[in-house]
């Protein structure tokens, strides 16, 4: 009797009237060496890059994927990794005319890959223009070199300004990482990083917050880091000092000059779709009455032997609808400005009305803006996301 009462309380199934916009997603696994910060999927180069076997299996693997996003346009592609630019251009062009040739690509869409300063990466940032790249994100964390080695960089600071100007020289869409909250790192020298970055006046740069994550070297042996005061204070001193020079604060730690926004992120968290091909590589795919999420195999090798057989994808799961409003809000609300009310309903395929009760807990607690609009964290719920994100969690 409690089941069927459940059944027919329960709120509407996901019902799409249109899916999602679409972002593909390219997961590069290797690295020259591994951070003591890292838990993404990134491996160790011991020899030579398998380049051509594995951009056959990344050709294979997105055939594989077609049929789940058949006819859908392609609206932003972004190479991740581990180290994208370890490939040669003549790889990235090949999976990029892989990619037109399979999908329907947006002629405008935005086309990112990340790459690490080094002087013989940035030898080749010109290559990767010819191949179609024309947006580059740059790993430089930081450029003091003190701080570079505490973070198992491979670059110091003179060949991260080199990547820079390199990179200057060729795009006229660019991304700089920095890291702050670094072990001993004070206010100051956190802020100072900050101050030579606006040297270039790169369009975008984000700035995060290092965070010890499991399954790191730093979380089995964790470094001496600032004190959340001390944090806080470069946060803000960062926010105000790129501010004053035109840079909008847009999500939780990207900032970017008008127009320049990260076009693939920001379909991330608005809650839209991305295929994900690649070691490791993670999907989300809607289809007109169900959310997917995927995973490939993480181990390169694993990876290969599975694409060649058809089979990259080691799990596959329809997402509980339960689940959406916290997954929805846990990407929107790093938005500073939130998303359109509306848009709850477009990427869920749930009426906003289910969560009506909780989105009120949230406006009476400080942590969600009383907008009738737009759904957007209050200076206090950006502070403290966390707080606001558990008021979305599935009923236990």
């Amino acid at each position: 009797m409690q089941s069927s009462l459940s059944q027919v309380l329960s709120p509407a199934r996901v019902q799409f009237a249109a899916l999602p916009p679409l972002s593909l997603y390219v997961h590069i696994p290797w690295c020259v060496r591994k951070c003591p910060y890292c838990d993404f999927n990134s491996h160790q180069v011991r020899d030579e890059i398998p380049e051509q076997a594995y951009v056959d299996a990344v050709i294979g693997d997105l055939e594989t994927a077609l049929p789940s996003i058949w006819g859908r346009q392609v609206r932003t592609v972004f190479f991740g990794g581990g180290t994208p630019s370890l490939l040669s251009a003549v790889a990235i062009e090949r999976l990029l005319s892989a990619v037109r040739a399979r999908v329907p690509l947006d002629p405008d869409s935005e086309i990112t890959l990340e790459a690490n300063p080094g002087t013989l990466e940035a030898g080749k940032f010109a290559a990767f223009r010819g191949a179609g790249i024309n947006r580059l994100s740059i790993g430089v964390q930081s450029f003091n070199s003190r701080y570079l080695q505490a973070l198992g960089r491979i670059h110091d600071s003179q060949q991260a300004i080199k990547a820079i100007e390199a990179a200057v020289s060729c795009f006229d869409n660019i991304n700089v990482d920095l890291m702050y909250a670094l072990p001993d790192q004070s206010v100051d020298e956190a802020i100072s990083d900050v101050r030579k970055v606006l040297e270039f006046s790169p369009q975008h740069v984000s700035a995060y917050h290092l965070t010890i994550e499991p399954n790191t070297l730093f979380h089995r042996h964790p470094p001496a880091l600032p004190d959340d005061d001390c944090a806080a204070d470069m946060q803000e001193g960062i926010e105000a000092l790129l501010a004053t020079h035109g840079y909008g604060h847009y999500e939780t730690s990207a900032f970017a000059q008008p127009e320049h926004e990260s076009r693939h992120n920001l379909n991330y968290w608005r809650f839209g779709d991305y295929l994900g091909i690649g070691a490791g590589a993670h999907s989300k795919i809607s289809f007109p009455d169900r959310v997917v999420r995927e995973m490939r195999y993480k181990q390169p090798r694993e990876y290969l032997r599975q694409a060649a057989a058809g089979e990259p994808v080691q799990v596959s799961k329809t997402v509980d609808y339960e689940d959406l409003p916290f997954e929805f809000m846990m990407n929107a609300l790093r938005l500073i400005d939130g998303v359109e009310r509306n848009i709850y309903a477009e990427r869920t395929g749930l009426p906003i009305s289910a969560i009506a009760a909780r989105l009120e807990r949230a406006v009476h607690a400080g942590l969600l803006a009383d907008d009738p609009m737009r759904l957007r964290p209050t200076l206090k719920g950006q502070r403290f996301l966390n707080d606001l994100l558990e008021l979305f969690l599935k009923p236990g």
